[in-house]
Parts: C-alpha cells; structure tokens; sequence
C-alpha cells in the first residue's frame, strides 16, 4: 500500500523550527519521489528516481549528501499509480485546475497525491534560497532575506506535485505545492509558476501517512497552532514581500 512518509510539519517549519530530524540517506528509506527543503532552509528538495537533489540559492541543483539534515520533507514510493495526459498549461493554476479535476473524478478529493509530470516548458518561475540558522524566526521572514526568484526557459524538466486536502492543512500545506527540476538534472527549484507546452505523467492516491517529528526537547517550544494563513499562502505562492 501508498503511503506518504513525512518529516516534520509545515507549522514546525514555518514557525522557524529548520534543524535537522534525519539525514537524506534515511529519507531515501521511506521514498523515491518527493519534495521537502534541508538544515537551515539551505536550498529547495526535489526527490526523484530514488535520488535526492538540492536546488541552491540560484537555481543550480546538485545531489544532497546522505548526510545533509532534512527538516521537513514529504516523500512517497507511487507503487500504484495511474497515467495522466496533459496538454498545454498557460499558468500554475490551469495546471492545478486540470489536477483538481482529476482527483475529483476519481473521488479523491480528501485523499493525498503525490504526482510526477515530464514535460516540455516555455517557462518556470521558481526560487531557491539560501542557509539561515534560526531558532524561533518565522519562514516569512528567512525567505524576505535568503530568497531568490529565477526563471528557466524553454525547459525540458519534471515537476513534483504533492497533494494534501483542506483537512490537513499545518499538518502541510492545503492543496499543491510544485517542484521542479531540469531533465539534465542542473536547475530546479519551488515553482511559483509555469508555462507547460505538453505533459506526462503519474499520479498516486494515498490514504496512509507516516509522521517523523523531531525528538529534541526545542521542538516543544513552538506553538504550531500560531501559524498564518495568509504568511503560508505567501511561502508556498507568491515571492517574498519585497520582490
């Protein structure tokens, strides 16, 4: 059976919480494909083919060291999948639209998805950033500072799509959040946007997950439940305040 295998919570990393609770190597254990970002917010997650990548701060993307911390991470194994089809994509949210269709064919609505799609992109606005070592200062505010925003053009690449229903939101973050990395493996990042000439691709429903929280004795310093709407929306959507 599916299962989504998830390291920490959105609200934990969002809150500032962004040290280590395993390694890429044990990860790698639980997943094959996936997204999530690393110690410190150093760069953006990309899991692919059994492979983890690290978007850097300017979009370049090199293989993580199994021993490189991961602080949040969401990963899954799509042993049953179905294929999908797409045509073009004018935006992110046509694309979203086309995926909300889909779950919502198939009932799926409430479930949790994990989607891989190749294609063949005009463009993909996206952004990395930065290491910064923080105990307590919110994401918003580490992205206003660490964050680049980069656009790839004219594109062959995948991108990651994980699905999680209104529900669960804090747990991640409510519907997609998108990952994308280059077909030669080069550049990648978080995607706020997109431009898709065509697309392939799977996608898995699941109905099981796995929560890794972290044992350290900080972690129950943070009240989770003080966690922005709008701030999530602004971290997982739009660029920082001041771009």
């Amino acid at each position: 059976m599916d299962k989504i295998y998830q390291v920490s919570t959105l609200q934990a990393l969002m809150l500032g919480y962004s040290n280590a609770v395993i390694t890429v190597s044990e990860l790698l254990k639980h997943g094959k494909i996936g997204l999530g970002t690393f110690t410190g917010v150093d760069g953006e997650m990309i899991v692919l083919d059994g492979c983890c990548y690290r978007a850097t701060e300017n979009g370049d993307v090199k293989i993580a060291e199994p021993e490189r911390g991961v602080p949040f991470s969401t990963v899954s194994n799509m042993i049953t999948n179905r294929p999908i089809d797409f045509g073009s994509a004018n935006c992110i949210e046509d694309l979203k639209l086309t995926l909300n269709n889909i779950i919502d064919s198939h009932f799926g609505l409430n479930s949790m998805h994990m989607v891989r799609i190749d294609g063949e992109f005009e463009v993909v606005d996206a952004r990395s950033e930065s290491g910064y070592e923080s105990k307590h200062i919110d994401l918003k505010t580490i992205l206003s500072k660490t964050q680049n925003a980069f656009k790839f053009e004219n594109i062959k690449g995948t991108l990651v799509c994980v699905y999680f229903p209104d529900y669960m939101d804090g747990i991640n973050a409510s519907g997609w959040h998108v990952h994308f990395i280059s077909e030669d493996r080069l550049h990648g990042g978080h995607v706020f946007d997109i431009a898709m000439k065509k697309g392939k691709g799977l996608i898995s429903k699941i109905n099981s997950i796995e929560i890794k929280l972290p044992d350290e004795p900080i972690f129950d310093t943070y009240s989770l439940k003080n966690v922005s709407k709008d701030a999530v929306k602004t971290v997982e959507q739009g660029k920082s305040s001041d771009k």
